[in-house]
Order: structure tokens, then sequence, then C-alpha cells
């Protein structure tokens, strides 16, 4: 009997989980900050613009204002870390300085481990990015050709809102059963498993998961544990 034989599609948190958010960015911040001669450093502007990012996108959520999209709440977010730290750049700078997350790379072992997959499962984007970011991203920086990427923009609202777990699987004509959420993020997790996802935490960033009964199928530490765990 294969391995979790319901399941016919990974869908996959791209942002942390396929993308090294942090090594990818904390170059240009390093070099931002030196030239501003801020005190603050790298790591600790890094955590506390992903924290902020997270909650605005939680709060675009909640608010119902209408869905902000993804890189709004990146450049909100990245506006309120300046000002936490007095460091002071024009709309025009934040606008140059945000152009680096054009630039994300993968894990190096995410398109091997991805390829031991690919055979058994759909592979399947599902991410919190903007349509065109995400087309950008997996056509040129992750160079995979998923069977699908679903941005959240059509649900309207971002991970873990319910609409997004269940749209992909309706969009995939699967149950959601019959569907895994890959991801990095414990929330992103926790918010499939609460649809009746099946759910793998890849464990990355040796963080404690949620304490909640909603516990994920699978914990590895990158994509090659995931490959021998799924396939």
């Amino acid at each position: 009997m294969a391995k979790f034989e319901q399941v016919k599609a990974l869908t996959f948190d791209l942002f942390g989980t396929v993308l090294d958010l942090g090594g990818s960015l904390t170059p240009f911040i390093g070099e931002m900050l030196k030239e501003q001669g801020a005190d603050v450093s790298v790591q600790d502007f890094w955590q506390q613009w992903r924290y902020r990012q997270r909650l605005e996108q939680f709060q675009d959520t909640i608010m119902m204002l209408g869905h902000s999209g993804y890189l709004e709440t990146v450049r909100r977010a990245f506006v309120y870390v300046l000002k936490l730290n007095k460091i002071v750049l024009s709309p025009d700078e934040v606008k140059t300085f945000l152009a680096c997350w054009q630039e994300l790379s993968p894990f190096p072992e995410v398109r091997s481990g991805l390829e031991k997959l690919k055979d058994r499962y759909k592979l399947v984007g599902l991410s919190n990015g903007d349509p065109a970011f995400l087309d950008h991203l997996a056509k040129n920086r992750i160079q995979w050709d998923f069977d699908a990427v679903i941005s959240v923009t059509q649900m309207g609202a971002f991970k873990p809102h319910p609409a997004v777990y269940r749209r992909a699987a309706h969009l995939l004509e699967l149950e959601v059963g019959e569907c895994m959420m890959v991801s990095a993020n414990s929330f992103d997790v926790v918010g499939a498993r609460a649809c009746g996802l099946r759910g793998a935490f890849v464990n990355r960033y040796a963080l404690p998961y949620e304490d909640t009964h909603l516990q994920p199928d699978v914990v590895v530490n990158d994509f090659g544990e995931l490959a021998d765990a799924l396939v």
C-alpha cells in the first residue's frame, strides 16, 4: 500500500517553505542598514519585518476592507519596521529597495525533492503571493513547472482563512482530504488541517508547533526528508 494513498495533491506554501526568504533578503537588508548607519542588526531587522508582515496579513483579512495583496503587506511592514528603528527612507527609496523581493531563491534541496515527488502527486503552489509575482517566482526563481500555482488573491483573504484551502481543493477537483498542505509555517498547517486537508510540517526553523489537536501527519526538516516520508 502506498504512503498516504488517499492524497493526490501536495499544496506547497512558497514563502519560507520553498523560497528562502531570510537567505535571499538579508544581504539586501545588511547593505541598506550599513548605508543608513542603523544600529539594529540584520537578523533583528529581518525578524521584525517578517513578524510585522504576518500581522499585516492577519489584520488585512480580519478587517475585511478589501484584499490588499501580498506585496502591499510587505511594503506596510517594511515601513513600520523602518519607523521602529528610526530609519528614514523616502517612498521612492522604499520602492527601489523592495525590488529585492524579485530576487528570492529556493532552498537548495527543493528541486531535487520535488523531482522525487512529481510522479506520485500533483505538485501545486498555494501561496499568499500576488498572481503575477508568483508566476515570476515559479518560472524564473524556483524554475519549476508546478501542476498549478494558486494565489489567495482569488479568495480575497490570506492563509489561514478556510476559503483558501477549500477553494484550492475545489479548483483541483479534489476532496479536501485528497490534498496535503506542505508548509514551514505551523499556522498554515493548522489552518489546512482544520479544513480537512492532511498536513506536512517542514520545520526548517526548529520552531514549536501550535498547541492544538490538529497535528501534522508528517514532520520533516527539509524537502529531502519530505520526499522520503511521502514516496
